[in-house]
């Protein structure tokens, strides 16, 4: 997780250690039936930002797990901060989740008019900005406006726990700012709104930890961010238990048990990693609710990958084979990426024709994919593995 996702420039900041049913379906990957219990909670509560807020959010999440943007950052963890290809919604979809927002922020900005003390009101404020924030970097594609949402709503959730500092949710959105803002490039830090912070990931860290350990409505939300940060700073070791804490939780969400299989890799712990694809091949035959839909090819792919960095070629290919066999039963990319693989297994063992046969493939089918870049360099000149 570069997410789940910091696949995602803010958390979501909203949940509950409790989750209520509609984020039950959310954090299972759930969003439809999440959007509607949503869309109810606005009903009956038409003056309260909090279901905006909600709506927005699970809106947002359920683009990104149609583009499959949320498995590339918690389970790949290809794409750097600010190099995210963007993410396609139609107008409608744009405007339903702008609408949403609108409405939390007018609402909120009113009654810290009539109470500035208002702390529920600002804290809503803040979120309600870190979401814009969000669909600004990874729908819009618009950098410098994200960013500067994103300060708004650690300058407001600031706001929160400087005057009450049990409010401990709110540092969440405080944490991840200064983590992300602490590991952007130099040219990014001296933007006009950015002078004079410069970020700090180990305080941010700290913050994140903090929400994690003792917060209510962000603990979840803590959770992923820091399986995420800690992904990214190469401790695997602290990402397990949190991973293991989320299957628990939310067992039909199969991105946990593919991220466990990254951190067990990462950890050299090739049993372990492969015994949780196993497991999720079991409960597939058994048609557990989650696991039941999820293309085998999923699976396969991941298998495969873990087998190409521990140098099992054989392996890897038998299983990459299964997955490009049968592309059209998941996403573009996965598919692109297990052709990759496949051209980078070929390469590694010497077979240049079937190696660079795989790699049109990935290029063909998605030519401006990560995957697809890639291999279009390795089409002209061949893959070599590094020999770490």
């Amino acid at each position: 997780m570069n997410l789940l996702w910091l696949a995602i420039l803010v958390p979501a900041a909203l949940g509950a250690q409790t989750v209520s049913k509609g984020f039950d379906h959310f954090y299972n990957l759930e969003y439809e039936p999440a959007i509607a219990i949503f869309e109810k909670e606005i009903a009956e509560r038409p003056g309260e930002p909090a279901g905006y807020n909600h709506l927005a959010q699970a809106i947002l999440y359920r683009e990104m797990d149609r583009a499959g943007a949320l498995e590339s950052e918690l389970v790949t963890g290809n794409n750097p901060f600010l190099q995210r290809g963007k993410i396609v919604a139609t107008p409608a979809e744009q405007k339903r989740f702008d609408d949403s927002i609108d409405r939390a922020i007018a609402l909120s900005e009113a009654r810290i008019a009539l109470n500035p003390k208002d702390l529920d009101a600002v804290y809503f404020l803040g979120v309600a900005h870190g979401l814009r924030a969000n669909y600004n970097f990874l729908i819009r594609k618009m950098w410098r406006e994200s960013l500067k949402e994103f300060t708004l709503a650690r300058k407001l959730q600031l706001q929160v726990t400087q005057a009450d500092p049990s409010r401990i949710d709110a540092f969440l959105v405080q944490g991840v700012h200064d983590y992300i803002v602490g590991s952007l490039p130099f040219t990014w830090k001296v933007l006009g709104f950015l002078i004079g912070f410069r970020g700090d990931r180990e305080g941010g860290l700290r913050m994140v930890e903090l929400v994690a350990a003792k917060g209510d409505k962000n603990k979840v939300d803590a959770m992923i961010a820091l399986a995420v940060a800690y992904r990214r700073d190469r401790h695997a070791e602290k990402a397990v238990p949190l991973l293991l804490e989320l299957i628990r939780l939310f067992p039909r969400n199969y991105l946990y048990r593919l991220e466990l299989v990254q951190m067990y890799g990462d950890l050299g712990n090739k049993e372990e990693a492969l015994g949780v694809l196993a497991r999720m091949d079991e409960l597939k035959r058994q048609g557990a609710p989650g696991l039941k839909s999820l293309p085998t090819g999923k699976i396969q792919y991941a298998r495969g990958n873990l087998l190409f960095w521990y140098r099992d070629y054989t392996g890897a290919l038998e299983n990459l084979a299964k997955v490009t066999a049968a592309a059209g039963e998941v996403d573009v990319n996965t598919g692109m990426n297990a052709w990759m693989r496949m051209g980078q297994s070929y390469d590694v063992t010497g077979k240049r024709a079937q190696a660079r046969a795989a790699y049109a493939e990935a290029v063909k089918g998605a030519p401006e994919s990560d995957a697809g870049k890639e291999s279009k360099r390795y089409l002209e000149s061949a893959y070599k593995r590094p020999n770490s």
